[in-house]
This record gives structure tokens, C-alpha cells and sequence, in this order.
């Protein structure tokens, strides 16, 4: 059996994977310099700590998940083992942008230090964040694997299914039609090669062509607006910027990565500094074990059936390694090993992607690549990627657990659409979620409860509360219902007092709210901010109790006794 380095379909796998991992660096230069103030004096942070620390954490996951594919294929003599996809968090990166550098940012300067100071100590919390996240993932590896048995499958597809539907197909799908003269050409040609699975001329891989096309296209239109200086707007706005080329050669140079242990380690010495943190530490952490865990059934539910433990540790060790060479931002198996399976692409996917990324990170490119091509040209692999994964959540269970996957998709889409509507309000100003929320009295007073405010007939706080946790309440929600389906009573009962316990120690539903800003609350811990409105989801949690006592029930009730199913 041989199981070459590289196959021609791994230039496909590559350009999706590359095309998310360059969403995530592009999201950290647009948010960390314009919420962190690394920028002007203070983007030396960006370009000469965080983004060569986040290409040794890119660069070793890369490596190790296309090794162990390839080490599985050995052993199993297969040549058809398709490596995890890995790369950046891109919840943790928001999370720590949001929760933890910018709020450290914010404080700093309002206490009167320098804006090169306070980037500084926003970047440096930053670092403890991420390798507080590296330490939950690598010590939760050793007992991933338990969790595992004793979870339905259906438990753990229906929540990468929920994330694919609405923060990948949908996201993407919006692009593609927010700039179509761009991005509806390369739609055609990436449904051309996977749907209808047509060859191209000279056996050229279908993602080349779709992002060499969207590209072409780009910058015939930059040409053509140039020449025309009338062109509508719907034409203009699918141009490229030449300016943004020029810009982005200022930033290009060598970038080595530097030990940043050391200040770490000087954070990490003053427990004031970051115990206030862990509010946001703590979920994020068990938030990416949990999601890793489950794209490794989801790799498995495809055929590859990787090590838990050892996958899982180095999802740590990367983790780690970014935080103590200088990024932020905690890394992760990618949701998506079946469509990148599906694609064709091995191993050499994930090596070829490793070392381009590296190569980008440490030498400034990152601008430049994202001034030359269009995202929109790319982002049609990621849609079908998002497609594949929702469907296998289907096939990949017995057809009686389907309705427990559809029963775990309304959390990770409440959470879509509670990031649309925190986005909205950010965007919109004007009165805030916090302010729609709150009750009054009648004199205009405050009274600490939750108005039942809808938006087009969506209740805003219960979207805000199904959003929170999310990746716990779909795993919970869709084992309740696999394991009602098998009437398994008390299994459901003991699921649902899982799902009282993470609500009433605040890792599920119970937020704070200030001004647009939502954040978790543990039940132990204080609002971050003096004034925010609190919800801590006792009420939930007794949901919970009073659900677990009904299934005890009818499992004592049904115990020993051939009761068929009711006709419908």
C-alpha cells in the first residue's frame, strides 16, 4: 500500500483550509488593532509576537494531524485517510477580543497609561487567556475519551451541524451574494466539481480553478471601473483596491517568533490580574474540548478513526505553543474533516497549508495576499464544506436518531442569530440590548427583571439565554432525545441533570448583559460591570430537575413491562 505526501486533490482541500485560516488572521489584524490598539507604534505587537506565534502553533498541529493520517493509513493500509483539519478558534478569537484584550485595553488607558502601554497589557492578558484554554484542552484529552462512549453520536454530529448550517453555509452563502459578479463563477465551478464530480481539463483540481477564475474576474473589473470612471456601483464595489497592494508592502519583512514565557509567566504572579478572567477562561476552554471532541467522532462517523487522547493533546500543545511564543488565540480541530474527506484531499492538504500559513506569518504577508485575492473567490469550497458536514450529521446516524440531530440545531442556530442581532445593535446605536431587556417600573426606575421583548417574533432573551453554551445545550438536547428515542429513561434523566448542573453553575444560558456586550456568568462569580443586567438561569436549571424527574418516572413506570410505541 502506498500513501503518497501529496495527491492532486490536497491543492483543493488546501485552498479551503487556507481560505479560513486567512479569515482568522485578517480577523486579528482588523480587531486587534482597531479594538486593542495595536496599531501606529504598537503594530510591531501583531506583526513581530502574535502572528509568528500563531504560525508555530499553525505550523505544529499541521504537521502532527498530517502525520497521524498518514500513520493511520500505515497501520491500516489504507490510502484513503484524510488528515483533521486545524487551525485558529475563531469563537475563542472573538471571545478574547472582545471579553478580555479590548475590556484591558479600555481600563488601561482610562487609568492614564500610554496607548503602547495599555497594548501591551492587553496583549500580555491576552496570552494568559490562551494558554489558560491550551492547559483545559490538554489535561481534558485524558478523559475525552469517556465522554465519548458514553455520548450518542447523534449528540455529538447535530452540534457541528448547527455550527455548519448557520456560521458556515450561512455566513459564506451571504458573501457569495453580497459580491456575485465575484463569487458566483467559482459557486459554479465548485458545485460542477463535487456535485456533479466532472473532471476538468487536464486534470486541473476545481478549487484551483474557482479561486484562479473569482480572482481573474476581480481584476478584470478593477481594469474596467479604471478605464470607466462612471461604472454603477454594483460594479465598482467588486473591484479590487491597487491601493491596498501598495499599503500592504510596507508591513513585509522577517518576522522570527521570541519566547514569551516570561511575561506570562510575570502575569500569572499577580492572581488579580486574571482570576476575573476566568469567567470567560473557563467556558472558552471547555467550549474547544468539547467542539474538538466532537470533529473527532464526526472524522471517525467518516471513516477515520483517529487516537481521542493524542488528537486532543497536541489541540493543547498547539495552544500552549501559540501562548508562549506570542498569539492569543488558542487553536483547534476544524469542523469539516468529511467534506475536506470528500473533497479527495489526504494529508498533504494539511502540511502544504502549515507551511504557506507559516510562511504568511512570518514574513508580513498576510495584507498582501488579501489585497491580491478576493475572499469571495475562495470562500464556495468553505460553503460546501459547511453542506457536507450538515448532511453527514444525518447519514452518519440510524435513521431513528435523525430527529435527535434536528433536535440539537436550535441552539447553534439561536447562536447565529443572536450574533446577528449583537452585531446589529453594535452596528445600529441608539438603544441598546441591555436597555430593550430591562424592566422599568412606572417611574422609569429599573427593576432587575427581563422584559419579554420579541424582534419580528423572536424573543430576544431567549436567544440571548439558548446562545450561551450553546455547544453544551445542543450535545444535551439531542442525548435526551437519542436516548428517549431507545427508551433509555433514566439515561435522559441523568443527561438532564447534566444540563440543571451546567445551567446553574452559569456554564449554560445564564449571561450578563451591558450595553450590547454579553458575557457568561458563573454562579460564584460578580457582573464584570456594576450596572449590567444579570440573568443566572435558576429557573432553567429546575426545568432541568423537573425534566429528569418525568423520565425517572416513566423509566420506573416502564421497567419490566412491553409497552409498545404509539402509532402515529
Amino acid at each position: 500500500m502506498s500513501y503518497p505526501y501529496f495527491v492532486r486533490r490536497d491543492l483543493d482541500g488546501f485552498f479551503g483550509l487556507f481560505v479560513d485560516n486567512l479569515i482568522q488572521l485578517l480577523l486579528i489584524l482588523t480587531l486587534c488593532s482597531g479594538l486593542c490598539g495595536m496599531n501606529g507604534d504598537s503594530s510591531y505587537l501583531l506583526y513581530k509576537h502574535v502572528l509568528p506565534g500563531a504560525a508555530i502553533s499553525i505550523l505544529i498541529g499541521n504537521l502532527f494531524y498530517a502525520w497521524q493520517a498518514r500513520r493511520l493509513a500505515l497501520k491500516e493500509g489504507r490510502s484513503d485517510v484524510t488528515a483533521l483539519p486545524f487551525g485558529i478558534n475563531t469563537p475563542s478569537l472573538l471571545v478574547y477580543v472582545f471579553f478580555v484584550m479590548a475590556p484591558a485595553f479600555a481600563k488601561a488607558r482610562s487609568e492614564g497609561l500610554s496607548p503602547d502601554a495599555a497594548a501591551t497589557l492587553a496583549w500580555e492578558l491576552g496570552l494568559v487567556a490562551c494558554i489558560g484554554s491550551g492547559l483545559i484542552e490538554f489535561a481534558g484529552a485524558f478523559i475525552a475519551e469517556s465522554v465519548r462512549r458514553r455520548t450518542p453520536r447523534a449528540a455529538l454530529l447535530s452540534t457541528l451541524a448547527g455550527i455548519a448550517v448557520g456560521f458556515i453555509s450561512m455566513t459564506f452563502a451571504l458573501q457569495i451574494f453580497q459580491k456575485p459578479l465575484i463569487a458566483m463563477l467559482p459557486l459554479a465551478i465548485v458545485l460542477i466539481t463535487y456535485f456533479a464530480q466532472a473532471p476538468f481539463p487536464f486534470h486541473l483540481p476545481g478549487g484551483f480553478v474557482s479561486v484562479a477564475l473569482g480572482t481573474g474576474v476581480a481584476w478584470l473589473l478593477t481594469g474596467l471601473t479604471a478605464v470607466w470612471p462612471d461604472a454603477p456601483a454594483w460594479l465598482a464595489e467588486s473591484a479590487m483596491n491597487p491601493a491596498a497592494v501598495t499599503a500592504s508592502l510596507d508591513q513585509l519583512g522577517f518576522y522570527l517568533p521570541t519566547f514569551t514565557g516570561t511575561r506570562v509567566l510575570a502575569r500569572l504572579a499577580d492572581p488579580s490580574q486574571w482570576l476575573g478572567m476566568l469567567s470567560v477562561i473557563v467556558p472558552m476552554g471547555l467550549f474547544n474540548l468539547i467542539g474538538s471532541l466532537q470533529n473527532i467522532e464526526s472524522a471517525e462517523a467518516g471513516g477515520d478513526k483517529f487516537g481521542t487522547c493524542s488528537s486532543l493533546a497536541a489541540n493543547g500543545v498547539g495552544t500552549i505553543c501559540a501562548a508562549l511564543f506570542g498569539s492569543c488565540f488558542p487553536t483547534t480541530i476544524y469542523i469539516g474533516h468529511p467534506g475536506w474527506k470528500a473533497l479527495g484531499a489526504r494529508a498533504g492538504y494539511s502540511t502544504l497549508n502549515g507551511v504557506v500559513v507559516t510562511a504568511l506569518c512570518l514574513t508580513g504577508a498576510v495584507s498582501l495576499v488579501n489585497s491580491l485575492v478576493p475572499m469571495e473567490s475562495g470562500i464556495a469550497i468553505v460553503l460546501w464544506i459547511g453542506i457536507i458536514i450538515t448532511a453527514q450529521a444525518f447519514s452518519a446516524v440510524s435513521r431513528e436518531h435523525a430527529p435527535a440531530v434536528a433536535v440539537g440545531l436550535f441552539p447553534a442556530i439561536a447562536a447565529w442569530g443572536c450574533t446577528v442581532m449583537n452585531g446589529a445593535f453594535f452596528v445600529a446605536g441608539g438603544k441598546t440590548m441591555q436597555a430593550l431587556l430591562t424592566s422599568v417600573s412606572s417611574t422609569g426606575t429599573p427593576t432587575g427583571g427581563i422584559t419579554n421583548v420579541e424582534v419580528n417574533g423572536f424573543l430576544m432573551h431567549g436567544l440571548i439565554s439558548l446562545e450561551r453554551g450553546y455547544i453544551f445545550t445542543c450535545m444535551i438536547l439531542a442525548a435526551i432525545s437519542a436516548f428517549l428515542i431507545d427508551r433509555r429513561f433514566a439515561t435522559a434523566g441523568v443527561w438532564s441533570l447534566i444540563g440543571a448542573a451546567c445551567a446553574a453553575i452559569g456554564l449554560t444560558h445564564a449571561y450578563q448583559l451591558s450595553g450590547n456586550g454579553v458575557d457568561f456568568l458563573f454562579v460564584f462569580s460578580t457582573p464584570s460591570v456594576e450596572t449590567a443586567l444579570v440573568y443566572r438561569a435558576w429557573n432553567v436549571a429546575i426545568g432541568y430537575l423537573l425534566m429528569a424527574v418525568a423520565f425517572f418516572a416513566f423509566g420506573a413506570y416502564f421497567k419490566g413491562r412491553n409497552i409498545p410505541r404509539i402509532e402515529h
